[in-house]
């Protein structure tokens, strides 16, 4: 009996170990997983077709690829779902919803954010009826946040920073409910430190009249048209320009 390591398969004078081909006998024959020849009697059936020619050794390795592409790729699944499950929501309406999305898309810590309408009694509304009809949604946008990198807190600061919350049902030139200054609160941490929040705003100040944001519990969020979200960064701009 003679044998060859490691496993290969011997074809036409040839023998093929880990993907190498190396002339060695004139005869064809297969090799088993501990590296032994067979008998002359197998490699007679062999020559003759009448029985099978196996490659021994390459299944396994092959599993053992498949088995750790399954491990990564479950690892990796759970790492995002993780990550995911981490992030925080924050919903803001402060006016025109374009300049406060921009605001906020510039916090580090705050990894994506979205324009919408919420706040209202109609489902599914559209740009056109929010501003021409008595929907009672107001242009919001919903942030989502790793509270790793940017806390609650931190968020009010940039929403109070970037409209007048003296202003009721309006922004500047644009006039209408849609408009009002209003803070979503996804549960009650939230609320307590928005009210907190508000307190210190109305105590300092920062503005001569008084502070008339709501602060009411966040409803179903309706994604705003394509052409609303990122509307300013698609054209290069950081602020909404005056009058609009």
């Amino acid at each position: 009996m003679r044998s060859i390591q490691p496993a290969a398969l011997i074809v036409a004078g040839a023998v093929v170990v880990a993907g190498v081909t190396t002339v060695l006998l004139g005869y064809r024959a297969a090799v088993s997983a501990d590296g032994t020849l067979p008998d002359v009697g197998q490699r007679e059936r062999i020559a003759a077709g009448s029985a099978p020619v196996t490659l021994a050794g390459n299944s396994s390795d092959e599993g053992l690829t498949r088995s750790t592409e399954a491990q990564t790729s479950s690892k990796d699944g759970s790492t995002r779902e993780n990550k995911e499950k981490s992030m925080k929501t924050a919903t803001f309406a402060a006016g025109c919803f374009w300049g406060v999305e921009a605001a906020f898309r510039r916090v580090d810590g705050v990894t994506e954010t979205e324009v919408g309408y919420t706040g209202g009694h109609v489902p599914d509304p559209d740009y056109d009826s929010v501003c021409h009809s008595d929907t009672g949604h107001a242009e919001a946008v919903r942030v989502v946040y790793d509270p790793k990198k940017v806390d609650y807190d931190d968020l009010l600061r940039v929403f109070w920073s970037n409209h007048d919350p003296t202003q009721l049902n309006r922004q500047g030139p644009d006039v209408g409910e849609q408009y009002r200054s209003a803070i979503f609160y996804h549960n009650e941490e939230q609320k307590q430190t928005a009210e907190r929040s508000k307190q210190r705003v109305n105590a300092s100040s920062r503005y001569r009249g008084r502070v008339v944001t709501q602060i009411v519990p966040a409803t179903e969020f309706y994604r705003a048209e394509e052409y609303h979200q990122q509307y300013l960064e698609k054209r290069g701009e950081a602020s909404c320009p005056s009058g609009l």
